[in-house]
């Protein structure tokens, strides 16, 4: 139990294979899976492995950042989101960096543009390294500049 970390519900995540240096995530134990905000959506065939091409806002809200982000394609799932609706996406994997912990983890592409999170991290990916403190926000991210770090719910 003491090699845990505590995070809060929601974090500054980096994704550095992807070249994202920060994303807002959700960490939500009610999903099985992470899913990441991505929008046109291309695979291409290079060196004999497919990939997934595609276009990420990292920031709510900013649709003038754009990312163009590329991985290779492991799998693709059916996957029912928290409304009842089924989707089938790309699964990736990429590292996920909070603070100094790095680790891989799967995410599917989904159009994530209406909601609040662009990024969501699973139980599956937080793979007994930490704790959610469902009270706390930003325990352990790197906070991108300009951006003030809250421990304490709104109320």
């Amino acid at each position: 139990m003491t090699d845990r970390h505590l995070i809060g519900w929601r974090e500054w995540i980096s994704l550095p294979e992807l070249h994202v240096p920060h994303i807002k995530a959700k960490i939500d134990t009610g999903a099985r899976t992470s899913a990441l905000h991505a929008f046109a959506i291309e695979t291409v065939k290079a060196r004999g492995v497919w990939l997934a091409r595609f276009k990420l806002h990292p920031f709510q809200g900013r649709t003038d950042i754009v990312k163009v982000c590329e991985a290779e394609i492991i799998d693709r799932r059916w996957v029912t989101d928290s409304g009842g609706h089924r989707e089938q996406r790309y699964v990736i994997v990429t590292t996920a960096q909070v603070s100094s912990h790095q680790w891989p983890i799967e995410m599917t592409l989904t159009d994530r543009d209406i909601m609040r999170f662009r990024m969501l991290l699973g139980r599956t990916a937080l793979d007994s390294k930490f704790l959610v403190d469902p009270k706390a926000s930003y325990l352990i991210g790197t906070l991108p500049p300009g951006r003030k770090k809250r421990t304490k719910p709104r109320t």
